[in-house]
């Protein structure tokens, strides 16, 4: 009962996405980063690259998108999940070539520097920290990542600043 009854809600108000050929559109790509996960919510989330142009519509929910020469490893075809509308404006636009894309949408990041460094007492041990600044973002988006990890994974990080 309740379910069906949320589910007309649900279906009165929910509309496909779609594109018209011609349309300009963002193609979204994702972060990756080995065996370290960030704690925190929205950093280092999915970006959105383009705009890029709809050739053509392949079924119901794929396009095909008019990708650059740079993006050749990646299938021209897209599912709609994949796309965001783009509304002109010379301000929005993102180059490609300022990140390498992989085959699978992905990109990865890489500690560029050490902003800072903390320890924090638990019970009974100490967990060292330290404030990484990655590739692709700025300062506000730097994260804390456990030293022993970042030593291990990153060793360079640490010799150039002497630690």
């Amino acid at each position: 009962m309740t379910q069906s009854r949320q589910k007309s809600y649900s279906d009165k108000r929910h509309h496909d996405l779609e594109f018209m050929i011609g349309d300009k559109v963002f193609l979204k790509v994702s972060p990756m980063k080995g065996l370290m996960r960030f704690g925190k919510k929205g950093k280092l989330s999915p970006r959105f690259i383009g705009p890029y142009e709809i050739i053509e519509k392949k079924g119901k929910v794929a396009y095909e998108l008019a990708l650059p020469v740079e993006l050749s490893s990646v299938h021209p075809v897209v599912h709609v999940s994949m796309l965001r509308k783009y509304i002109y404006d010379e301000s929005h636009i993102i180059p490609a070539d300022t990140i390498e894309i992989k085959e699978g949408l992905t990109y990865e990041e890489v500690p560029i520097e050490i902003l800072d460094r903390q320890v924090r007492k638990w019970r009974i041990k100490d967990i060292a920290s330290v404030k990484v600044l990655w590739s692709n973002h700025d300062s506000k988006e730097a994260t804390w990542e456990v030293e022993e990890d970042m030593r291990k994974k990153y060793p360079y990080l640490f010799e150039e600043q002497g630690m």
